[in-house]
């Protein structure tokens, strides 16, 4: 198989159905017909057709999943009935998929087109003969496509990610026992009051063919249709914020002939859509964009939906999908379901509309220590000075070394290590304060450790911020009720033996821990015979010494223990920092 159609499948004739057989097996509440790619509930007999309900069948091309085989399922769809990739199914397999779920005399079945040609054609002749049949058979044809800008003749409005609301509407209506016709009104009324407007990066390949089309990396397509059809423009990628503006701009726009209007006062539900290759980090951006712009031009957005609702195969890209929402509407989409890819956004407990949340008040966590903590230690302003100075210059060596670290970074690592020591630096020196007025507690080293442990949490994040937060809370302790060389010492043992429990790593492993270990076995040697100063210089002395012979260590823990030691050849970056900082804290006292 050629890479440009590089996919995890068995066989490119059998993938379809094999899809199928594993939606199944994940989910045995649904079955497939015998020989056939449709896809019904398993209690279709006793808890549908036996219980006087109507049932509700969609279907298309594969390729879209997990429509619509994913939603088939109490609360929306009672079968899907699946063609081959990107065909429509034939007519043979519609009418077995309406047979399946209907019976003559019972109340009916609603069947869901989506306004393509195949699929007008196919499903519709299938309908037919189900009515030749003597069975009762509703329709609603759904195309809310707003890509489109002429008023020439085409083949209509595409349908696209709404026809799912639509559905899950019908669901719930069936489900509390309505009548076939009271469905097929509704349901033409909710997809006359829905646009949908798509935007594609990449292409897509069907199995065993390459791109559908070209497109370069630095643009994107405005209306795409899910099947590769052609879009409206072709403009250079732009951000998010963008994007989103871009997109709802045309889809509300009054001259355009396939627009939805939207004014002020309007409640919505809003659909984003994953095509197929876009990440969930890209999705919910997107999200809070159309969320944030709907919300400041006065739309009420009562409903928002996030994730992958009907693809085209791995197509990078994404579909907005706006309703117009009344209680009818919200009630039934609100109505439980266990279709399994139907979403399920979470509102506040007793809640019925949603809100944009505030930001909830964040605790002030070094207030609270205080408040309820042990009280500690304090010194004095001249011994606070020292320790201001000392804050101030390790800040500022950590930031000057940023490409520093980051280039040794690079030979084991992502290349960010001094990016994100000069991260956390920085937080510190901004929060810092002045030397008359520290914004940071300097006369309590206790109170300072914690806050350095929540700095480091907050600013400098990946392994390093953890690992220092860790350091910084356990030093902490030993500071609470005495404040000496000897207390300092001791705080650099505990946040070692505390790095070493959760971090995993030991002396010799080529890590940060190495340089703090060497220091701090040497201070406390150096403490009984030497002052206090000259014991520091001595420790500082280890951790340099240390940190350089990292270079000639076997990698053991992080990422570097996955890099072959013929390409480590230098300092480990993290070691290198703590050199960086334990030389400037000694030039602070010494100076």
């Amino acid at each position: 198989m050629s890479a440009a159609c590089k996919k995890l499948i068995n066989t490119v004739e059998q993938c379809v159905d094999e899809n199928l057989e594993g939606l199944v097996a994940v989910n045995p509440g649904l079955q497939l017909l015998e020989g056939l790619r449709v896809v019904v509930r398993t209690d279709v007999g006793p808890n549908v057709v036996g219980a006087g309900k109507v049932s509700l069948l969609s279907g298309g091309g594969s390729g879209h999943e997990p429509a619509h085989a994913g939603y088939v399922g109490p609360g929306m769809l009672t079968a899907a009935v699946a063609g081959s990739v990107f065909a429509s199914p034939p007519p043979y397999s519609i009418l077995a998929g309406i047979k399946a779920v209907s019976a003559p005399g019972s109340v009916g079945c609603m069947v869901f087109i989506a306004n393509y040609t195949g699929d007008r054609l196919n499903f519709g002749l299938a309908v037919e003969r189900a009515r030749h049949l003597g069975l009762r058979v509703g329709v609603v044809v759904i195309g809310e496509d707003c890509a489109l800008a002429t008023t020439d003749k085409t083949a209509g409005r595409r349908g696209l990610t709404g026809a799912l609301m639509v559905m899950k509407i019908c669901g719930a209506l069936s489900d509390e026992g309505k009548s076939l016709e009271e469905i097929v009104t509704v349901a033409k009324d909710a997809a006359s009051k829905m646009g949908t407007i798509g935007l594609s990066l990449t292409p897509c390949s069907i199995p065993g063919s390459g791109p559908s089309f070209h497109i370069a990396d630095d643009e994107m397509e405005l209306g795409l249709g899910v099947h590769g059809e052609a879009g409206v423009k072709r403009t250079k990628l732009v951000s998010a914020k963008e994007a989103v503006k871009m997109m709802i701009d045309h889809m509300t726009n009054s001259s355009n002939c396939t627009h939805l209007p939207v004014k002020e006062g309007d409640r919505v539900a809003c659909m984003i859509n994953n095509l197929g290759g876009t990440s969930m980090l890209e999705l919910n951006i997107i999200a809070k964009e159309a969320i944030e712009l709907l919300e400041r031009r006065g739309v009420l957005v009562e409903r928002a939906y996030c994730g992958t609702y009907i693809t085209s195969l791995e197509m990078a890209g994404i579909s907005i999908t706006l309703l117009h929402l009344d209680d009818t509407l919200r009630r039934c989409l609100d109505a439980p379901t266990t279709a399994p890819a139907w979403p399920h956004p979470l509102l506040p407990p007793g809640t019925l509309t949603r809100q944009t949340p505030v930001r909830m008040p964040r605790e002030n966590i070094q207030a609270q220590v205080t408040k309820t903590g042990p009280k500690m230690a304090t010194i004095g302003s001249a011994e606070a000075s020292l320790i201001f100075d000392c804050l101030k210059l390790a800040g500022e060596r950590l930031v000057a070394a940023e490409s520093q670290l980051n280039e040794l970074d690079r030979e084991s690592g992502d290349g960010d290590c001094g990016s994100t020591m000069a991260r956390g630096a920085q937080g510190i020196l901004t929060s810092l304060g002045s030397k008359d007025s520290p914004n940071l507690p300097v006369s309590c080293p206790g109170d300072l450790a914690l806050t350095l442990a929540s700095a480091a949490e907050d600013t400098m994040g990946g392994s390093s911020g953890g690992l220092y937060s860790l350091f910084f809370t356990a030093a902490s302790a030993s500071l609470q009720t005495k404040v000496s060389p000897d207390a300092y010492c001791e705080a650099l043992k505990a946040g070692i033996q505390t790095m070493m429990k959760y971090g995993g790593a030991e002396p010799g492993d080529r890590t940060m821990l190495d340089p703090l270990h060497s220091a701090s076995q040497a201070w406390s040697v150096a403490l009984s015979s030497h002052t206090p100063l000259e014991a520091f210089r001595l420790a500082v002395e280890a951790a340099e010494k240390s940190a350089e012979e990292t270079a000639k260590m076997k990698a053991q823990a992080g990422r570097a223990s996955y890099v072959s030691a013929d390409h480590l050849k230098n300092p480990d970056p993290g070691a290198r920092a703590v050199a960086v900082w334990f030389r400037a804290v000694l030039e602070a006292l010494s100076s």
